[in-house]
């Protein structure tokens, strides 16, 4: 299922530009465009689930399967060893800006809690 109004969407069917450094037939991976550390990247679900609140019994796979990626991806960029953060945000006053669910992956140097 696909938005056709939204970027991540877009992103993963290769319609906008990105550095996507991974995709399957669940996932998609790739760089922010504005990185708040050296290693940035969003792990988004192919399917279009709007946030947290959107997921459904039959979705249930799918937060496994990004979880297993982070430790693939953190391993790939060298930040496993040191640490990262992982940020979910739902709805607007959880600060989500883009209405499709993602994980971001932040790492690459010490960082202070809150990142604002």
């Amino acid at each position: 299922m696909k938005d056709p109004d939204c970027i991540f969407c877009k992103i993963i069917a290769g319609e906008l530009p990105s550095t996507t450094i991974y995709q399957d037939e669940t996932l998609t991976a790739f760089r922010d465009i504005n990185p708040v550390a050296p290693t940035h990247i969003l792990i988004v679900p192919n399917k279009h689930i709007t946030s947290n609140n959107s997921f459904q019994p039959e979705d249930e796979a799918i937060p496994g399967k990004m979880f297993t990626l982070v430790r693939q991806l953190a391993e790939q960029e060298g930040i496993a060893e040191n640490g990262y953060r992982l940020i979910m945000n739902t709805g607007p006053h959880g600060g989500q800006e883009v209405q499709h669910m993602h994980l971001h992956l932040i790492g690459g140097k010490k960082m202070k809690y809150p990142m604002g």
